[in-house]
């Protein structure tokens, strides 16, 4: 009798202590995930600044062309419908600037969601683990307390 018992015991342990470790796993594996995350959002934040420094420099190497081309017709930078048109052309540049610095924004907040998500879904299971285990660990008490009785 003291084998199945001894046995029983120490399947429970196993048990639990698997439900355990596969716990803290899930856990790390989370971390990771969201570190992932995090990193992803710093390199797409290179990236948009990268974009909007080529974005800058097209729109600088457009107008030098434009203000170029005018002179080339004759129309001096002065003038009431160069003006007119260099400031649309600034004006869309700062749209564009703008659009682009709001998608970024958007895509960093939902990086942060995705990371917060992550790690809250590690924890959950670190805890769904733990408490599986303590109901390992009781339900192998409660087998071991009927052996022990009969």
């Amino acid at each position: 009798m003291a084998i199945p018992v001894a046995l029983m015991i120490a399947t429970t342990a196993v048990s639990a202590g698997g439900q355990i470790l596969g716990g803290i796993g899930a856990k790390k594996s989370s971390e990771l995930n969201a570190f992932n995350i995090e990193t992803d959002k710093k390199l797409n934040k290179v990236q948009a600044m990268q974009e909007s420094e080529a974005r800058r420099a097209a729109y600088d190497l457009a107008t030098a062309s434009n203000i170029a081309a005018f002179a080339a017709m004759g129309r001096a930078q002065s003038d009431n419908s160069v003006q007119a048109f260099l400031k649309r052309q600034k004006e869309t540049f700062g749209e564009d600037i703008g659009r682009a610095q709001m998608q970024t924004a958007m895509e960093s907040r939902k990086s942060d969601i995705a990371a917060s998500t992550e790690r809250r879904r590690g924890r959950n299971t670190l805890l769904a683990s733990t408490i599986s285990a303590a109901g390992t660990i009781g339900r192998g008490a409660m087998d071991y307390d009927t052996v022990r009785t009969t």
